[in-house]
């Protein structure tokens, strides 16, 4: 059995094996430009919220980016491949599967090599692969790259709220709609599914009375949310069986999704071709899948242009980050 999948058929994730944070601290990974590079597929929820913080704070100049194919390579094993580059290698890191990264750091390495990854460009070497804590180093530690009037996402005095919102948002929507997807007993899978709606119903109530999940400016706990819910129609709610209710059925969720999709940062990292493609018709999770060959055709792209409205809560137009 896949080592993943517990007895009782419930998706349990693999912990991440490259945890070493960045700072000035002995054993931290240093903070400097042109040191690195983030390695995320467009497909991928984890990954997709590191490009969106990487962007809305402006590092992109100083963390080079590199991007896997949606669509799995066929081999026997699980992996990313960088298909969409010339000649199917990475340019920068001249390898042709993310898993050569991993090995690199440590050659006895056998769990899912994943993405987001952050590689040391000088020895070709993944140093760090720990998603639920990289946008927090982001925004904190690499401050002195930041552009000019970068917003604060995880500003000081709301950190503690922050944090124990992203730890229900991991548990309950983030990884519980994989909980759904991966179950492989009707009872775990019914039991995810009660508890991603069950969440998905008082976040619904939450925004119903402010714009954003802690008041009237975007944080990191609203990065976390918009990388699954964004997904949610076009993959999760078919591919994973998540199909009591579509997030444009949910009145605020539905608007508070599409206000940051018209965010910069958000919706122009958004895409739902790789998703879809992802999702549909390639293999995830277990090599021995079998594939299914159609890509649903829908849903209308043109419903995320739809006016959210949403500035009416906090009284303001616009992108609204905290500074």
């Amino acid at each position: 059995m896949n080592a993943e999948i517990h007895q009782d058929g419930s998706f349990n994730r693999q912990v991440n094996r490259f945890t070493t944070s960045f700072g000035e601290l002995p054993g931290e990974l240093p903070v400097q430009a042109g040191l690195y590079r983030l390695i995320w597929c467009a497909a991928c929820p984890w990954a997709h919220r590191a490009v969106i913080v990487r962007q809305v704070l402006g590092l992109e100049s100083a963390i080079s980016l590199g991007t896997v194919s949606p669509m799995r390579p066929r081999l026997p094993r699980v992996d990313w491949e960088f298909a969409l580059d010339s000649d199917g290698v990475d340019p920068v890191l001249g390898v042709r599967y993310i898993s050569e990264l991993y090995l690199n750091a440590d050659p006895d390495y056998s769990g899912r090599p994943t993405v987001p990854a952050i590689v040391r460009i000088a020895d070709r070497s993944v140093v760090n692969n720990n998603y639920f804590k990289l946008t927090n180093d982001f925004e904190t530690v690499w401050a002195p790259y930041h552009k000019k009037d970068a917003p604060d996402l995880y500003p000081e005095h709301l950190r503690a709220d922050i944090d124990a919102l992203n730890e229900t948002i991991f548990r309950e929507v983030n990884n519980g709609v994989y909980k759904c997807g991966f179950a492989q007993s009707q009872e775990a899978y019914e039991q995810a599914y009660d508890t991603l709606f069950a969440r998905l119903d008082a976040l619904e109530e939450l925004l119903s009375g402010r714009r954003f999940l802690h008041g009237d400016y975007i944080t990191d706990s609203d990065v976390r949310l918009y990388t699954t819910l964004v997904r949610f129609d076009a993959a999760y709610y078919t591919a994973f069986r998540t199909n009591r209710s579509l997030i444009r059925e949910f009145a605020h969720l539905w608007a508070y999704i599409r206000d940051l999709y018209h965010t910069p940062g958000f919706g122009d990292t958004t895409d739902f071709d790789a998703i879809k493609r992802h999702y549909h018709l390639s293999i995830t999770i277990n090599p021995d899948k079998p594939e299914v060959h159609l890509l649903p055709k829908g849903p209308d792209l043109s419903a995320w242009d739809i006016p959210h409205d949403r500035h009416r809560l906090s009284g303001q137009e616009g992108k609204y980050l905290i500074r």
